[in-house]
């Protein structure tokens, strides 16, 4: 008992400090591989029922969808019924679908990316071990718990919350509609999770590289590296507990730190190659729902249209604006992890070059000369299949973006002469070429 105690909150390698998450999207079905062995010799194996598990999450999904679709029920619908609201309806149920099926492809054929990812972040910290940096895993589990406890209250009150809602309103929602609409949620979340814990373990480590050779700039301001390598001393770096020793010949800090730092990179472009159309994915989605959402909050605000509906303007926009808010944090979540992670790379280059105008050793020069060179020529970078990068600079997209398609629907809404009692198939057909158009 001890034993599972210690293996589930005190964590003792890399692969320990994971092994929650990965339960939870194991049960999921989008990681079909499971932690096997002892600390120290600890392994990803393939699990068999790990896929037969997410063949079956996602065929339950997929029957879901179909049933929901043939039998012409929805959330949305619930509340109203409009001919914008039955095209957005529909694109959110059919991107759904499709995104549902690529991230459960993606994830079952690039497996192996994922379990090289992992294997690489624990060799980098023990490569890290021998420049006395370690990391306190418990601490990082215990992150991985508030934010998955975090993903799921907020999840669970979104939907406890609306459905308690539909019913206090004499709406009784069909299983199958439910399905389709809130579980999407949950695995875009999920992912968007997993993708956070991987940005969150290179920052460590970049902020460990980081550190060490600030570490070692500050022995050399204090010109007393000669005295400080005499003893065998260790200072404490941050709230990671990670530690350096300055025993070390100065060369060899710097040869350790530049194989440390290659190893980095590596483990970012094997993220950004097997996220990059899981991002793509949740992100088009996001953004999808998130236009819509604004939509019709701002057209029964506004007052553009009459609206037939059971619920009260409050409950109304409540409901949409909490989805959309649940969106707009995947998109933060993603965007700012990444961003970070960059900023931190990118430090990097100003400590080096700091070291290389204070050094008056020969052969240390010559390193951190080399250790220029591979700053330049490697640099992390996240892009969603190479269409766009996932920086702060996708705010300013979105937001633009988002802006002309909220115009274009309002002045759709506005402009339409069947829009108090008419089908609106003008407004519809107009929006339809307009998409059509713009792809």
């Amino acid at each position: 008992m001890y034993t599972i105690w210690q293996q589930l909150f005190r964590p003792r390698d890399a692969y320990g400090a994971e092994q929650s998450l990965l339960l939870f999207t194991f049960l999921l079905g989008l990681t079909p591989f499971r932690l096997r062995g002892e600390t120290g010799s600890r392994h990803f194996q393939l699990s068999r029922l790990g896929y037969l598990n997410a063949l079956l999450q996602l065929s339950f999904f997929g029957y879901c969808f179909l049933s929901a679709l043939i039998q012409q029920e929805s959330i949305v619908g619930y509340f109203f019924k409009s001919p914008i609201s039955q095209v957005g309806d529909s694109l959110q149920k059919f991107i759904g679908l499709i995104g549902m099926f690529t991230l459960f492809l993606w994830s079952g054929l690039q497996v192996k990316l994922l379990i090289r990812l992992f294997d690489l972040i624990a060799h980098i910290d023990n490569h890290l071990l021998n420049l006395g940096v370690c990391f306190n895993y418990a601490r990082i589990m215990q992150l991985r718990h508030i934010h998955l406890l975090l993903i799921s209250g907020v999840q669970l009150s979104y939907l406890i919350s609306s459905i308690a809602m539909l019913i206090y309103n004499d709406v009784r929602p069909i299983y199958t509609a439910t399905v389709a609409f809130y579980v999407p949620q949950i695995f875009l979340l999920s992912i968007v999770l997993l993708f956070g814990a991987i940005l969150h373990r290179l920052q460590q480590h970049f902020e460990s590289i980081n550190r060490v050779l600030k570490n070692l700039a500050h022995q050399w301001d204090t010109r007393s590296l000669k005295a400080v390598q005499k003893q065998r001393s260790l200072q404490c770096l941050d709230s990671f507990s990670m530690y350096t020793i300055v025993t070390k010949d100065p060369a060899e800090i710097i040869q350790e730190s530049m194989e440390i730092h290659h190893l980095i990179c590596e483990a970012a472009a094997t993220a950004n190659k097997y996220f990059t159309y899981q991002l793509l994915t949740i992100i088009s989605i996001a953004f999808l729902i998130i236009v819509f959402d604004a939509y019709y909050v701002l057209e029964t605000l506004l007052g553009k249209s009459k609206r037939e509906s059971k619920f009260k303007t409050v409950e109304f926009v409540t409901f949409f604006s909490c989805q959309m808010i649940l969106y707009l944090i995947a998109i933060i979540s993603i965007v700012e992890g990444s961003n970070r992670a960059i900023k931190k790379s990118e430090k990097t280059g100003g400590i080096v070059h700091s070291l290389l105008n204070k050094t008056k050793s020969v052969e240390v020069r010559e390193k951190l000369q080399q250790f220029s060179m591979q700053l330049m020529h490697l640099k992390i970078n996240f892009t969603a299949a190479g269409l766009f990068n996932i920086d702060r600079t996708l705010y300013f997209t979105i937001s633009g973006a988002l802006t002309t398609y909220l115009i274009i629907l309002l002045q759709f809404t506005s402009n339409s002469p069947n829009n108090d009692n008419g089908n609106g198939y003008e407004c519809c057909e107009a929006l339809h070429n307009m998409t059509n158009h713009t792809l």
